[in-house]
């Protein structure tokens, strides 16, 4: 099966100054066409907000989930295809696993599974970063176009670090494209009655280097292992188009992809305005989750009937959705379970 390819849209539009209005929720598309960038930048406000909220989760562990987040959108809105682009963490960290579904073109959800006792043991000694509690084990990225299609999987190994490290590793060993991802999160404090209110933002800015000719797509060989000694590495020169470009998107800081007074449109015109950058139309990103009633209550009739009566608990069956914490409750005739 071929591999899926992330592609962004190019064509032209007309020249005029960065926008000032900020738009949270969105994902904006740009390319720099004279070092041969393409790339997304992804403000998540309200969305991301709502997503959290929905769980009591620690403030490490939100955040983590946030990046998470940011990260699928940069890499989900970017699919030219019809499903959904799912990752999926799985590590020995505090926080054991993270998924975040996002259904093409718009829609996201997320939640996380977790050791509390090693969650806040890991706050009170310093050692909350994302790579720390992740810890080792491994990220999926899944592609899922339905049931009559087959699925495509690509895995990375974690070690300690973060997400922004994974999906270097990502791209260089799936893809072999040249990218560099920055992620950001943090907690808003805003001044309300009653005292401050408090709320998430996160976003993420990505750039690749996909050049037209394609003898400058070519890319080292991987690190070949166990090779015998005295095998000399196989070495390529970076092209200096991506050289800086990498430079350029190393100088971003967590602010000005936080900061509502700066748009992702000004953002991209500090970073490439002496290369020229062209900017495509955002488009809206929204949290949803996709359970309801009825697909709660097929997934219920589907079980074996022991594990179905078993979920009998004080005359009814319950169902707590691990996404958005809806609950959703059930006779035991309604979904063919059986009472003592």
């Amino acid at each position: 099966m071929a591999e899926p390819r992330i592609n962004i849209p190019s064509r032209e539009i007309p020249t005029r100054a960065p926008s000032e209005t900020t738009a949270d929720d969105t994902i904006t598309p740009f390319e720099v066409a004279p070092l041969d960038l393409r790339g997304r930048v992804v403000r998540l406000g309200p969305a991301i907000n709502d997503i959290l909220n929905a769980h009591d989760y620690p403030a490490p562990v939100s955040k983590l989930l946030a990046e998470a987040v940011a990260l699928t959108v940069l890499l989900g809105s970017a699919l030219k295809i019809t499903g959904r682009l799912i990752l999926q963490t799985q590590t020995s960290g505090p926080v054991r696993m993270l998924v975040v579904d996002f259904t093409a073109p718009d829609e996201v959800r997320a939640c996380a599974r977790f050791d509390a006792k090693r969650v806040e043991q890991a706050i009170a000694e310093g050692k909350a970063s994302p790579g720390a509690l992740l810890g080792e084990g491994h990220l999926a990225m899944t592609i899922d176009q339905g049931p009559d299609m087959n699925r495509y999987q690509g895995l990375v190994a974690l070690n300690g670090e973060g997400l922004e490290a994974a999906a270097h590793e990502y791209f260089l060993r799936s893809e072999q494209i040249p990218t560099r991802v920055r992620l950001a999160v943090a907690e808003e404090f805003t001044a309300a009655e009653g005292g401050p209110r408090r709320a998430w933002r996160a976003g993420g800015i990505m750039a690749q280097f996909l050049p037209r000719a394609p003898e400058r797509m070519r890319v080292a060989d991987l690190p070949p292992g166990d090779a015998p000694e005295g095998v000399t590495p196989h070495v390529v020169p970076e092209d200096e188009a991506w050289v800086e470009g990498r430079a350029l998107m190393e100088t971003v800081e967590d602010i000005e992809l936080l900061d509502q007074a700066v748009s992702s449109e000004q953002l991209l015109y500090r970073l490439f305005h002496e290369r020229g950058v062209r900017v495509f139309n955002p488009v809206a990103i929204r949290a949803q989750c996709s359970c309801s009633r009825d697909g709660v209550e097929a997934m219920l009739k589907s079980f074996p009937q022991d594990d179905r009566d078993h979920m009998v608990e004080n005359g009814k069956v319950t169902v707590t959705c691990e996404f958005c914490s809806a609950s959703y409750q059930f006779a035991p005739a309604e979904v063919g379970a059986k009472t003592n």
